[in-house]
């Protein structure tokens, strides 16, 4: 993932499992012959990328992330494959050093902001025909919970923190999406939107680790827990993440 806000790799991979079905559901679209070369683009603790690994039993995996943390938490659950090749990498500046047959990712692209970049650096990686097979949050993600979110912060002790603060999120559309996919040389791109509510089991650590990390950390220390005990209030139970889910499927 974007290194956009601070994660912690081991967090990230202990209450994660959220992210990892709806990850596995994206895989389920990719179609391998299982000796492909596929870049894993937005890694994160490499959940998902093992689950990849197991589609590719005579191929392997370029996993890349830009959080150093989570390059750690993936090498620890991915090295002893073999097959597995984790780098710590800016997917805006991505070189890989040779081309590959597929692009795969997850909960990712919605972290960077400049997706006219990215989709021209995944389009440089991949071999004629190869195929780009992704899934990040869209138009209207989390709409409900960061609106009870924001509601928590424009109040005291919090809006003084918030007063030039700028959302790390860019939550796309279908269609324009399409069109820059095929600005940045795809051949053929197809988006469409998915509501995909989850109730995560730890929603404290949840929330303050993926959903609304960027806030959290935004916060001097003191005020973190505050924070986050005053959120959870807003919410009541159950805790619903209303994630609506941007997929992606396109060919070079």
């Amino acid at each position: 993932m974007p290194a956009s806000r601070t994660w912690d790799g081991k967090s990230y991979d202990r209450i994660s499992a959220p992210m990892e079905a709806m990850g596995r559901a994206v895989l389920a679209r990719l179609e391998l012959s299982g000796d492909e070369v596929v870049l894993d683009a937005g890694c994160g603790s490499g959940r998902v990328t093992e689950a990849l690994l197991e589609r590719l039993p005579r191929g392997r995996v370029i996993a890349v992330d830009a959080s150093q943390s989570m390059v750690d938490a993936a090498t620890e659950r991915l090295g002893a494959t073999g097959r597995a090749d984790v780098r710590m990498l800016d997917l805006l500046d991505l070189d890989l050093g040779e081309h590959v047959d597929a692009v795969f990712s997850t909960a990712t692209f919605h972290w960077i902001k400049d997706h006219d970049r990215l989709f021209e650096r995944l389009r440089g990686a991949l071999s004629p025909a190869g195929r780009l097979v992704a899934q990040c949050g869209g138009q209207g993600n989390i709409d409900v919970l960061r609106g009870k979110a924001h509601a928590v912060l424009a109040g005291e002790p919090y809006a003084e923190h918030f007063g030039d603060w700028q959302p790390p999120w860019n939550y796309a559309a279908p269609v324009e999406t399409e069109r820059r996919l095929r600005d940045a040389g795809f051949a053929s791109a197809r988006c469409w939107l998915t509501p995909a509510p989850q109730q995560p089991e730890q929603p404290r650590e949840y929330l303050s680790t993926i959903v609304l990390g960027p806030h959290v950390q935004h916060l001097p220390e003191h005020l973190r827990e505050p924070f986050m005990d005053d959120v959870l209030a807003a919410l009541g139970e159950p805790v619903v993440v209303d994630y609506v889910r941007l997929n992606i499927d396109a060919t070079a």
